[in-house]
């Protein structure tokens, strides 16, 4: 199918708008890549502005969320940052860094970010003009609500951005909430005559139980509003398609690990979070359990413990400290347990961080949890690479995102580095693993899409004896899950319309 340009010479764009955060945006947009590209049209992702910690790097060594990688990966084409122009990374309930352009600019309040929005909504307008020359179709994500009325006159990425672009759009709703009826027709309510009529139908998503029991439910929103249902789609649990908010994994509760006679890994759920999609490929893994764990509780019957990527390393080291988990994790690893660290996990792990510029707060130094004979120092500029790396043997590959270098004082290096950004290492080592090697770190995210490596540390951790499939994880396995989810997503759409959408774009 081809699709025709615009009076303006440009692709056309369809955009997918919520009720509210976490209704399930990011994957219907997953989703539409896909089912666009199976009838042949050369389709590209964008979201102007991206709220999240979860990033990855770029084949140029530039950040973008992951939520766009993905999605770019479900188009078969390689992620690029104009798909994500402005990336807003949460350091403290008021503040943010702000990647531009896949570079880290500078650390914003709030306020101040408001204040620069008509410079950005430029910005983010020439990205998107961009990739509809490059492109036949432009799937366009929204952020949050998008009737937030106290914020609308400074949106960028939701009815204005899609106004710009002349974009019809899906308005996404989540059942699993409850009260879908009034989000959609509270949404609707909140906005101008104007964008108000820019809204063509409805998504509504994660149904449960028998769906011939919301034929109803379509028919009063259709009569209700004017505008079509263009589908419902039911809960699956077949499909693993990575989250973009750690709203996922929120609040999680104590354990009891070995539970179902499985082993079981942790991961202790920092407040500034990072990257938590690296440990997918282990959550995938059935002879393991895999749990986030928050509140301090006996770890003696974990296999493994991992302190993951954080995005406020000197704030979620003070939890650490003051909530009992710095303790609890000495003794761990003092009774014979294995701990792994990741990014700012490594970060730490380690003797002290040091910030003598202030970029996490007042500049000063901090212990660390001592766990690994390295000491950090914060400071620019931002490392962003794709690496290659080997491990006693066992080549892999994974991206860095962090702000800062680590000294290793003892111990030995985790990885060999081979190549960074298709080039020369920077430094050929990486990470520390001490010298009884049950505690390791790295700089490395995504190092579980390489099966190889998987097995390498579960090997480390006395589970050599788990089978790992090498069809289980990385960009093959990944492609897998989104064809599931196109033939899951048209089994519930209506197809004719939506490709009738692209149609008056």
């Amino acid at each position: 199918m081809e699709t025709e340009m615009t009076a303006s010479g440009k692709a056309p764009c369809i955009a997918a708008l919520g009720t509210g955060s976490d209704v399930g945006k990011s994957i219907v947009v997953t989703a539409l890549c896909r089912f666009f590209l199976n009838r042949g049209i050369r389709v590209a992702p964008y979201k102007a502005q991206n709220m999240s910690n979860n990033s990855g790097v770029t084949p140029e060594g530039l950040e973008m969320g992951r939520a766009q990688i993905v999605q770019a990966e479900a188009s078969r084409i390689p992620p690029h940052v104009d798909m994500n122009p402005i990336l807003l990374k949460p350091t403290t309930d008021v503040g943010c860094q702000v990647v531009l352009m896949g570079e880290a600019r500078e650390n914003s309040t709030a306020l101040d970010y408001h204040q620069k929005k008509e410079r950005l909504f430029k910005t983010a307008c020439e990205s998107l003009d961009r990739l509809r020359d490059q492109h036949e179709l432009v799937v366009m994500e929204g952020a949050g609500s998008c009737a937030e009325v106290n914020l609308m006159a400074g949106d960028i990425v939701n009815l204005r951005m899609a106004e710009y672009a002349d974009a019809p759009v899906i308005l996404i709703a989540d059942i699993h909430r409850g009260g879908v009826f009034a989000q959609i027709v509270g949404t609707l309510e909140c906005l101008p005559p104007e964008q108000r009529d820019r809204i063509a139908g409805f998504i509504i998503n994660r149904f449960r139980g028998d769906i011939r029991l919301f034929e109803d439910g379509v028919r009063w929103i259709e009569q209700r509003t004017g505008k079509k249902v263009f589908g419902v789609l039911p809960w699956y649990t077949h499909i693993t398609i990575e989250a973009e908010d750690s709203v996922v994994i929120e609040s999680p509760p104590a354990v009891s690990p070995g539970r179902l006679g499985k082993p079981s890994v942790a991961v202790i759920r920092i407040p500034h979070i990072s990257n938590f999609t690296d440990f997918d490929p282990l959550s995938a893994i059935d002879e393991i359990d895999l749990f986030f764990i928050e509140k301090v509780q006996n770890l003696s019957g974990f296999a493994a413990v991992i302190l993951p990527g954080s995005k406020n390393t000197r704030f979620d080291l003070d939890w650490l400290k003051t909530g009992g988990w710095a303790d609890t994790l000495r003794a761990y690893v003092d009774n014979g347990g294995h701990v792994l660290g990741i990014c700012g996990g490594y970060q730490l792990m380690g003797q002290y961080v040091h910030d003598p510029h202030g970029l996490e707060g007042t500049p000063g130094s901090e212990e660390g949890v001592r766990l690994l004979p390295v000491e950090t120092t914060l400071k620019a500029p931002k490392t962003t690479t794709r690496s290659r790396f080997m491990w006693d043997g066992t080549e892999g590959t994974g991206y860095e995102i962090h702000m800062g270098q680590t000294d290793r004082l003892g111990g030995s290096p985790m990885f060999t580095v081979l190549e960074q950004n298709g080039g020369t290492p920077h430094n050929s080592e990486d990470g520390c693993v001490s010298q009884n090697g049950r505690v390791m770190a790295t700089y490395m995210h995504g190092l579980f899409d390489t099966p190889a490596i998987t097995r390498r540390w579960l090997e480390c951790i006395g589970l050599g004896h788990i089978p790992i499939s090498d069809a289980r994880s990385g960009p093959a396995a990944r492609d897998r899950e989104y064809d599931l989810l196109a033939e899951h997503f048209e089994q519930h759409m209506d197809t004719e319309a939506l490709l009738g959408l692209v149609d008056k774009a």
